[in-house]
């Protein structure tokens, strides 16, 4: 499969601070690819890069192969770009935004209009059409900001964290219109900090912090790695550590405790339930509930990225 976007070795720093320390990568057109990371990862300084709106200190970008950096003008005529904030005109209705943005496309007054309607109604907003978008709800706003990333037919649509702030219903209405546009051939790039978001959408995940990629691969790879399996039991009330402690004492390590509920990871699954049940039994620890499953994203997540997150005040969204 081609690869729409082609990340090598980007490289940006704000001062003494490095944004993006080495990034590389690689997204096949036509697929949701996920930059998943804590704040100051670095995400939203490399979709700035990619869109042509900031110039990275070394490296190279292509987009659809185009270079960014020397082919800026052809590049922004390939991409869409929602970012984390609507970046429409409040005095004006949803209509006459989206009108206004194909008309600064280069669309004729008539086709402007059309695809102003067509979009209006691919987002669900053609009732709102005419109100200003100071009255849309947050939802409404980051779907009228949605569909204007889409008024020039971008093959690449830039997603930064598209659903922050929005209730679980908008969330659900974005993730719809998203796959919809991938279903098209659409290739998007999504950042979020969200891991449902990532782990629901995106067919491969790069995980970022402090300026690094960290871990890339599918959903079931990167849970792979993190290792095989996870016992969860629920023991009566005040005996969790005395079960950590059992479990660790017959060898596995980092068992995490919450509340009366403890979690270890396994590397042989059926077998290292049947050794805990054992051990807990032997101890004498009453097991209310036990569960063998795969880790979660959110265990992945904190796998890789740990208890060292930077610190989210001071860079902020540089990243």
């Amino acid at each position: 499969m081609a690869s729409a976007i082609v990340i090598d070795e980007l490289r940006k720093s704000f001062g003494r601070l490095k944004a993006l320390d080495g990034i590389s990568l690689e997204v096949p057109a036509g697929t949701i690819y996920g930059l998943l990371g804590p704040n100051g990862a670095g995400k939203t300084t490399a979709v700035r890069i990619l869109a042509t709106l900031l110039r990275p200190d070394s490296g190279q970008v292509h987009i659809a192969g185009r270079d960014v950096q020397t082919q800026g003008a052809a590049v922004r005529k390939l991409i869409g770009l929602t970012g984390q904030y609507a970046a429409l005109d409040e005095a004006l209705s949803g209509r006459e935004n989206l009108e206004l943005i194909g008309r600064l496309h280069g669309q004729s007054t008539g086709s402007a209009r059309a695809r102003a309607a067509e979009l209006l109604g691919m987002v669900g907003l053609t009732e709102a059409a005419g109100r200003s978008i100071r009255t849309y709800s947050g939802g409404m706003r980051r779907r009228a900001d949605l569909a204007a990333s889409l008024v020039g037919r971008p093959s690449v649509l830039f997603l930064d964290e598209p659903t922050t702030g929005l209730d679980p219903r908008s969330r659900l209405d974005l993730w719809a219109l998203i796959g919809a546009l991938v279903h098209e051939g659409t290739t998007v790039l999504l950042t979020t900090q969200y891991l449902e978001e990532v782990d629901r959408l995106a067919s491969r995940i790069a995980v970022v912090d402090r300026g690094r990629v960290i871990a890339e691969g599918t959903t079931a790879e990167l849970k792979h790695r993190v290792g095989g399996d996870v016992v969860e039991l629920r023991v009566s009330q005040g005996m969790a550590r005395a079960a950590a402690n059992t479990v660790r004492a017959i060898g596995y390590q980092a068992p995490e405790i919450n509340g009366e509920t403890v979690t270890v990871p396994v590397e042989d699954g059926r077998a290292s339930l049947l050794e805990v049940v054992h051990a807990l039994d032997a101890a004498g620890i009453a097991v209310d509930e036990i569960a063998l499953r795969r880790p979660t994203l959110d265990e992945v997540f904190l796998k890789f990225i740990g208890q060292g997150v930077p610190d989210a005040e001071a860079v902020q969204e540089v990243a």
